[in-house]
């Protein structure tokens, strides 16, 4: 039965208690190469160190952008999967082709799940290596910018008001995530640091459905008043409208 939501499918696996949100700038044109090379060669060698490939995605507004989640266990896991695959004949093999299309992969948010019941996990029904096929699921990541000391009060206010306005408008959450303020445990691969975010991922079975979610935002009281204190905040939203790749477990 067709649904308006997408859903991330959840097999008996560990969860992602640290997650990275990675967004890399591309060279024009060479971001169906990277996907291509991404999808075959570096994802079940990825998940083989003990991380999960959450998903991979085209950004819809920026044809040189590409967006991916990794998960991790723990801080600990992570050290020791990352050192193990940058280290490992996967990425010795392919790493130049991959570093050819790329300019810049230093934008990095290091993220945990917002309760012990929020954690993603990886390996859902991906689509087996050779698939080309990219679903038409838009995923939606929004990315708000909060000062730290305020982190709790607009995580309270985010449960209370904004989720409950973006669920009734036809987009429940896949995730909420909040910054991981621990020490970067992989200095190798910078991220992100003196940032405070929380971020909410949503997903849509297609772009009809997208637009039927715009349409009743549009005519939401509830979500008039959450946006109208969205709006006072020193630092404007970043939503990427993201498209899954062939091979993404979230599609």
């Amino acid at each position: 039965m067709r649904t308006d939501t997408a859903t991330l499918i959840r097999p008996a696996t560990t969860a992602s208690a640290v997650v990275e949100l990675r967004q890399y700038t591309l060279k024009p044109g060479s971001r169906d190469a990277l996907i291509e090379l991404f999808d075959r060669e570096f994802v079940e060698t990825q998940e083989a160190t003990g991380m999960a490939v959450l998903g991979q995605f085209r950004d819809l507004d920026d044809p040189e952008r590409f967006v991916w989640l990794r998960g991790f266990p723990d801080m600990a896991t992570r050290a020791a999967s990352l050192t193990a695959f940058y280290g490992g004949p996967a990425w010795a093999a392919h790493r130049d082709a991959a570093r050819a299309t790329m300019v810049d992969t230093d934008d990095v948010l290091l993220l945990r799940p917002v309760g012990s019941g929020d954690g993603l996990i990886g390996r859902s029904m991906r689509a087996a290596p050779g698939a080309a096929a990219a679903p038409q699921t838009i995923v939606t990541a929004t990315i708000h910018h909060v000062e730290e000391p305020e982190l709790d009060g607009f995580l309270e206010f985010h449960q209370r008001i904004v989720d409950p306005a973006l669920r009734a408008a036809g987009a429940p959450a896949l995730a909420t995530l909040v910054t991981e303020a621990s020490p970067n445990t992989y200095p190798r691969l910078p991220v992100r640091e003196g940032e405070t975010v929380l971020v909410r991922l949503a997903a849509f079975f297609d772009r009809a459905a997208y637009d039927r979610h715009l349409d009743a935002l549009s005519r939401s009281a509830s979500w008039r008043t959450a946006s109208e204190a969205l709006d006072r905040m020193a630092h404007p939203a970043e939503i990427l409208r993201l498209q899954p790749t062939a091979r993404s477990a979230i599609r």
